[in-house]
């Protein structure tokens, strides 16, 4: 090993740093993972016992490739550090409950339960308390289960939960609660626990038991953490726990990398790290090996108004390169040809698969993915389904099938299994009688049940109809409503957006023939997993963690958008759609676009609203982003179908882009003044302009009448009051 050839003076510091408490600030692309490596072999061939060092990682393939490369730079193979403990959180705390099940309360052992055997025990605690029966809108076990678990790592009630990622099922947080507590008494009446058990077990049987967690400090003389900024609570915790008499802990990660708040991590912990690890030294990994400067500038603007952070700006010996730049596509719909143009432009520098388009939600390729497949380039997603694999989108297509064709199958097989009583058979029997004119059995059904025949009359309804694929699309949208929110009542609220995009997609075609065909139209993608060649790589943000592309392009950069509409409530959520959006330029090697939209598509009004470039784009110093406005962007005039043309007299474009009166948007950035509870009068906003306060709400809200977006909920920290006199 040469420390002096082979790590920067910052990696050299971290890896040679063996005592006290330490933890290292590791940039984006600044060499993590080589640091932690490099440290490795240094303790081990400085004498430490291999068996002495606990490494703790997020993924059992991490902590695998640090301690192989580790074996490999000490010239002994993965064999010379096999003994060093470690891997996940939870991998380590199931082999030490295991060890010491009697400490821990299991005199007799204990089982784990996989995912699917805590579905079936929630299943059963649900009907034994009688809870959901008849209710088809309660939510499914596994949803119950993934909101549970949200609150354990959480460490917060379910109702919270719910109230603030869920607000439509707020109404079943107590019989959720109720489900929850049968759970765990099942779970502890049977010697059972499951994932998030572990490592609260674990802390428990520390807490309770000071003689074994004084053998497990001193037997771990070193400790280390990788992705410090993704632990919870209770890891946290455990890391305190865990922590030798020595004070021997290094933590590594990026605070502006925190972004999984909504698995329960929280960035708390590694802000907080020196103040609870006293005498923390802290190094600052900044020097990029991934982007090239133009687009670490970029990125050290983007976190520049952060909140609590540790300050650090990336820096790198490639100092060339293009400007990142953005672009302003009149609507979110030319966008998706615009976008299609640049991934062409960009295909004749460098193969598709180092081409990615990254996205906050999955919905937002909807239409990009339709524009790909229009063109011809093909594609593969990570992160939320595909536009044409959504079963939400084929419910609703399926019933545009049946009005072009009465021969389809797989579509009648969609929607009769709405229809009570209807099964596989039963839906065979009736596609049979369709195609062979049988009246005698599609009569006998109809008599039998009521929604079959609101079926039938509803599709021939649509057949009636001119054939525009936004008015039929729309009426089945809205037919659809009730079945949507029954079908999938944990997350209705995120399709429904994704059926908005769909009906912004229908807006641009005049043909429904040819709209059925563009969607239907296959993209091979055998395996997402893996990255495929000559493949444009869509991807949420969420899922491009850790992974790099040559070229990135990043779209929908408008409020509420990204950032989300919830994010913008809440302070600290819109600190972590900043970061959210610095993890997404951080994965450009060389080239870097943003998008954001000048409108934006509303189902409600059937036109575009005018959005607001996102909040983080309008911080930045002026001059760091080169912008440039494009009507059309390569597309077809019928992108502006669904749009008002930017010359349209401002009342008319105001009159149809008013949106729904109290809609809760509680929107901005705080305000350097606050609108003083109970007072009335004009006010200002940083995003939606002068209003007036037209009522005083409870919660530190305030209604605000806004001329040109109608009445808002806001929060009075949002608000700037304006002087009276």
């Amino acid at each position: 090993m040469d420390f002096e050839r082979d790590l920067n003076p910052a990696q050299r510091q971290a890896a040679l740093t063996t005592e006290g408490p330490m933890l290292v600030i590791a940039g984006a692309g600044s060499g993590k993972t080589r640091t932690i490596v490099y440290r490795l072999a240094h303790l081990v061939s400085d004498g430490v016992d291999p068996a002495a060092i606990l490494l703790l990682t997020f993924t059992r393939k991490a902590a695998q490739e640090m301690l192989t490369r580790a074996g490999m730079l000490l010239a002994m193979g993965p064999s010379g550090v096999a003994s060093v403990s470690g891997g996940t959180f939870h991998a380590f705390a199931f082999a030490t409950l295991r060890r010491y099940h009697a400490a821990a309360g299991f005199p007799d052992g204990f089982t784990v339960l996989d995912q699917a055997d805590s579905e079936d025990i929630l299943g059963q605690a649900k009907d034994t308390l009688g809870i959901g029966k008849g209710d088809r809108s309660f939510p499914r076990k596994s949803a119950v289960l993934g909101l549970l678990s949200k609150a354990r790592n959480k460490e917060l009630d379910v109702g919270d939960v719910l109230s603030r990622e869920a607000f439509h099922l707020l109404p079943y947080a107590g019989d959720i609660a109720r489900i929850g507590e049968r759970y765990t008494a099942f779970k502890a009446e049977n010697r059972l626990l499951d994932y998030d058990d572990l490592l609260f077990t674990l802390e428990r049987t520390l807490t309770e038991h000071p003689d074994l967690l004084d053998y497990l400090r001193q037997h771990h003389r070193y400790v280390m953490v990788d992705e410090y900024q993704d632990t919870n609570r209770v890891q946290a915790r455990l890391t305190r726990l865990l922590a030798p008499t020595s004070g021997n802990v290094m933590a590594v990660g990026d605070d502006a990398q925190s972004i999984y708040a909504f698995r329960g991590a929280t960035v708390d912990n590694i802000l907080d790290f020196p103040e609870l690890f006293p005498g923390t030294l802290v190094v600052k990994l900044e020097q990029n090996y991934r982007s090239t400067q133009p687009i670490l500038s970029l990125t050290n603007a983007i976190l520049q108004n952060a909140g609590r952070k540790y300050d650090k700006k990336l820096f790198t010996t490639r100092e060339d390169g293009p400007q990142p730049e953005l672009l302003r596509p009149f609507s979110d719909l030319t966008q998706a040809a615009m976008a299609a143009a640049k991934i062409r432009e960009l295909s004749s520098r460098y193969p598709l698969h180092e081409i990615a388009v990254l996205f906050r939600a999955g919905y937002q390729s909807y239409a990009l993915e339709v524009e790909l497949g229009k063109t011809g380039i093909p594609f593969q997603k990570f992160g939320g389904l595909k536009f044409s694999d959504a079963a939400h989108v084929k419910d609703v297509l399926s019933y545009l099938r049946l009005v072009r064709n009465t021969a389809d199958f797989p579509a009648w097989s969609r929607v009769l299994a709405f229809v009570p009583g209807i099964g596989p058979k039963t839906a065979t029997k009736i596609f049979n009688a369709i195609q062979s004119g049988d009246r005698a059995v599609l009569g006998k059904m109809a008599a039998k049940s009521q929604e079959f025949r609101a079926l039938i009359e509803f599709l021939d309804t649509l057949r009636a109809l001119p054939p525009s694929p936004a008015q039929l699309l729309e009426r089945v949208i809205e037919a659809y409503a009730p079945l949507l929110a029954e079908k999938y009542p944990e997350d209705y609220p995120r399709r429904q957006a994704g059926l908005e995009q769909l009906q912004q997609i229908a807006a641009a075609y005049a043909d429904l023939d040819a709209m059925l065909a563009d969607l239907v139209l296959e993209n091979p993608d055998e395996d997402r997993k893996k990255t495929r060649e000559d493949h444009v790589v869509l991807s949420t943000v969420h899922s491009a963690k850790g992974l790099e592309w040559s070229a990135v392009l990043v779209i929908d950069l408008v409020d509420e958008r990204f950032p989300s509409r919830h994010a913008l409530s809440r302070p600290e959520d819109l600190e972590e759609e900043r970061r959210l959006l610095y993890v997404a330029c951080t994965r450009a090697r060389e080239h870097l676009t943003l998008f954001a939209p000048e409108t934006i598509y509303q189902r409600q009004t059937g036109g575009c609203a005018p959005a607001l470039p996102s909040i983080f784009l309008r911080e930045l110093p002026p001059g760091t982003l080169p912008e440039r406005r494009e009507r059309l962007g390569g597309g077809s005039a019928a992108a502006f179908a669904a749009c008002p043309p930017p010359s349209a007299p401002a009342t008319a474009v105001r009159s149809r882009l008013t949106r729904p009166a109290e809609a809760p948007h509680l929107t901005g950035a705080p305000a350097p003044r606050k609108a003083p509870t109970g007072k009335m009068g004009y006010c200002r906003h940083k995003i939606f302009g002068r209003g007036k306060i037209i009522a005083m709400l409870d919660d530190g809200k305030c209604r605000v009448n806004f001329p040109d977006f109608g009445p808002k909920v806001i929060l009075a920290d949002y608000l700037e009051m304006e002087d009276a006199s």
